[in-house]
């Protein structure tokens, strides 16, 4: 069997807002490449070809939550032996360990 990886509805939606905003500042071009760049970055993901960190380093008590930069985004998430989810994309500038923590709230209802 071989994996997958699927977004969760919380990263397709941020997905589809920095489609919307690239869209809006740079053209639909550069919308298309930067979607292509964040969609590769999953791909590594799911290969094993991509360097990501625990979020055991931002936030305690987290176990198999992980996170990669991608771009001017960060890739949120659990690397499970059937499929990668991404639980959520997140912009580089945004409070990273605040994040964590609320998606850990979240992460049982959407996996």
């Amino acid at each position: 069997m071989s994996r997958s990886f699927r977004l969760t509805r919380r990263a397709e939606a941020s997905l589809t807002e920095i489609a919307r905003w690239t869209i809006e500042t740079f053209g639909l071009r550069q919308a298309e490449l930067y979607e292509a760049e964040l969609l590769n970055c999953c791909e590594r993901i799911l290969n094993g070809h991509a360097h990501s960190r625990s979020c055991a380093a931002l936030v305690d008590d987290v176990e198999d939550l992980r996170f990669i930069r991608a771009g001017e985004h960060f890739l949120v998430f659990l690397d499970r032996s059937d499929e990668v989810i991404i639980v959520d994309i997140l912009h580089s500038r945004s409070d990273l360990p605040r994040h964590v923590t609320s998606l850990l709230a979240l992460k049982s209802e959407n996996c």
